[in-house]
């Protein structure tokens, strides 16, 4: 490493100055708006380590939720909505249902649209109720917070940040519809990148490839009300016609919980960052367990490469 830094008098210079910035930087005022469920608890380990090194943090979320609860790490400011645990619960569990039982393509279809339409009927309303909180939009103009942590794959985050003028950081795992792509203008041609319901790996045949263009023609349909209904309430809020994607394009950064350990390899933008570890990495296991699960882990990425299993 020496000769290296010697052979470089530049770039020695240019790190000291970089860590001598770093030493002096100050805690920022984060504000987090995330999805509930596993999501949750992902982007809650990340809060819980920014909170250890000086920032603040607050998080808005509704007051029925599943997993979203007060913490005395982080300020939490909840907003009522216009449905009840029970039907959140109920609708969730028909989801599930739905996802795992075993059906035609088209049946599997429907199933899923009815599904997410039902849930995001719930999201929108929900994001509607944030959006048009004055007391609470009003202590969030006011805080002058440095950024915005937010999942896009409700989109309440991006539209806060919009109305904020303040930067957006993206932590998602994925978009419905491919979104991410449209927005970050990554390439994701058919013939290459496999499409939900399909089952294939990314090295495909002719008529796989004809198989994938086919099953992405229902997304067009899937994503409509999608978004329709982001786009209509963020142009509502906004004062101003705007759409989902041109929303999402401007993120700052992309945290997305993938690895290319159990993913395709796909292309990037500069400002997306692959994350896909974070979820095990503070994990300690005896040494039989963490055995059984390299042998495991080998075991799946051998069946993937084989193209008898595709991790989406």
């Amino acid at each position: 490493m020496a000769p290296v830094l010697s052979a470089h008098p530049q770039f020695t210079a240019t790190l000291v100055l970089l860590l001598s910035v770093l030493s002096l930087a100050a805690g920022g005022k984060l504000l987090v708006t995330c999805v509930d469920g596993s999501p949750w608890f992902a982007m809650r380990e990340v809060l819980d380590v920014l909170r250890q090194k000086g920032h603040e943090i607050v998080v808005v979320a509704p007051e029925i939720n599943i997993h979203i609860k007060s913490t005395k790490n982080l300020v939490m400011k909840m907003y009522p909505v216009p449905f009840t645990q029970e039907e959140m619960d109920g609708n969730l569990q028909a989801f599930l249902q739905d996802l795992s039982e075993e059906a035609s393509f088209v049946e599997r279809f429907l199933k899923v649209y009815q599904g997410i339409k039902r849930s995001y009927d719930l999201f929108v309303s929900s994001c509607a109720q944030l959006l048009f909180n004055k007391e609470l939009l009003r202590y969030l103009e006011e805080s002058k917070f440095d950024a915005i942590l937010s999942d896009p794959a409700l989109p309440c985050g991006p539209i806060l940040a919009e109305h904020l003028s303040v930067p957006s950081v993206f932590f998602l795992r994925l978009i419905p519809c491919g979104l991410d792509f449209e927005a970050t203008q990554c390439p994701s041609p058919p013939s290459y990148v496999p499409r939900g319901f399909t089952e294939l790996a990314d090295s495909m045949n002719f008529l796989q490839r004809m198989k994938n263009l086919i099953f992405d023609i229902p997304n067009y349909f899937l994503c409509d009300f999608i978004l329709q209904a982001y786009g209509k309430l963020a142009s509502e809020f906004l004062q101003r016609d705007v759409t989902l994607p041109d929303l999402l394009r401007k993120a700052s950064i992309w945290l997305v919980r993938l690895d290319f350990v159990l993913e395709y390899p796909r292309p990037l933008m500069p400002n997306m960052i692959f994350i896909g570890g974070m979820n095990c990495a503070h994990k300690k296991l005896p040494q039989v367990i963490h055995s059984l699960f390299s042998i495991l882990a080998l075991v799946e990425f051998c069946l993937y490469k084989s193209g008898i299993l595709y991790c989406g």
